[in-house]
């Protein structure tokens, strides 16, 4: 065939007709182009349809489309042998091309699916304990209009309302999340504040009273 665009060699392939050189040259171009992919699912069943139909018919009908029937039998039997063995080729590679095209989307699937769905890590994580069992985690993440604080705690204040307080470095604070205590003293919540971790001094949580009942130091 000797196109310059491989595309255009979709019949032949699916026919059998291309030597070597341009089968392995189309079938490298598969493995790029969705669209020839997708059309040559289309087409799979094609060779099958014409490998059912018996030599002889095949030969009556191309006799009978020359209008005289000059060509000789012996030809369009070869030909038609010879394409049909093609044809089967072209299956079994096609298959397996598929089949190495699906194991290939899968390995990148199970590659990247862990880097997609794992959480975004946080920039800083701190925690305090008091002897009563009382335990706070939170987690920082920094974010261009401030910073974004995870808290986790059990054992906390089961009744009236608590507060996180973030403290910058100049003595300022703000409040960044408020909640109504669980009966099982446990919370996980996220809260937020304009203030650069950078300059986040300490994280106080506060009961209704605004007492603290913990305080966590960044250094």
């Amino acid at each position: 065939m000797n196109t310059a665009d491989p595309h255009y060699l979709m019949g032949a392939y699916v026919l059998g007709g291309l030597d070597a050189a341009d089968a392995a040259l189309f079938e490298s171009h598969l493995q790029a182009c969705a669209a020839c992919r997708k059309e040559l699912a289309v087409l799979e069943k094609v060779p099958m349809l014409l490998d059912a139909l018996p030599v002889p018919d095949a030969v009556a009908l191309t006799a009978a489309s020359g209008g005289s029937g000059a060509v000789p039998a012996s030809v369009p039997v070869q030909l038609f042998d010879e394409l049909a063995r093609r044809r089967r080729k072209v299956r079994r590679r096609w298959a397996a091309l598929a089949g190495a095209v699906a194991a290939a989307c899968l390995a990148v699937g199970l590659a990247v699916g862990p880097l997609l769905v794992r959480p975004p890590q946080p920039d800083a994580t701190y925690s305090v304990a008091a002897g009563s069992g009382l335990q706070v985690n939170i987690d920082m993440a920094r974010k261009t209009w401030g910073t974004e604080l995870a808290v986790s705690g059990s054992s906390l204040p089961s009744q009236g309302t608590l507060s996180l307080w973030v403290r910058d470095r100049a003595g300022g604070e703000d409040r960044a999340c408020a909640w109504t205590a669980t009966p099982s003293g446990k919370v996980k919540i996220t809260g937020a504040t304009p203030i650069q971790l950078a300059s986040i001094s300490s994280v106080e949580l506060r009961d209704g009273t605004q007492r603290a009942v913990a305080v966590i130091a960044v250094p």
